[in-house]
């Protein structure tokens, strides 16, 4: 049976709100926020923009492209600021994020995974505020 991608790692702190604390002192970088959306874009991702029936591994560019679509819903024209905000500034800080929750073991990844599979998926700026229709 597939790892539901979803679903934490086996091994999930009792407090997520405690580690994900811990992850923003670790790594200055990025809100509190952007993890949490982090899950939700996850969610979003397989459940409206994939629409899958049986969950499965989520590629870094399938999870930058519903992440894209999830901000443009929630925050509109506001969407490339309230990233800006989170410290994403590139696709890339998607990776870093959700390989800081990784190490957190509270998401889990394949062997194959790596952090530059969230390189260069689109110019942010573009795709959230250039983009974005009225």
């Amino acid at each position: 049976m597939p790892d539901d991608p979803i679903k934490p790692a086996d091994e999930t702190p009792l407090d997520v709100e405690a580690a994900l604390l811990a992850l923003r002192r670790r790594d200055p970088r990025y809100t509190i926020d952007a993890y949490r959306f982090a899950f939700e874009g996850l969610e979003y991702t397989v459940r409206e923009y994939l629409k899958l029936k049986e969950p499965r591994h989520v590629s870094g560019k399938e999870l930058c492209e519903g992440m894209r679509r999830l901000a443009l819903e929630q925050f509109g024209f506001m969407a490339h600021e309230v990233w800006s905000r989170w410290g994403i500034r590139e696709t890339r800080d998607w990776g870093n994020i959700i390989f800081n929750l990784v190490d957190a073991k509270l998401l889990r990844k394949t062997d194959e995974d790596c952090v530059e599979d969230f390189a260069n998926i689109y110019d942010v700026r573009k795709a959230l505020a250039d983009d974005f229709k009225f």
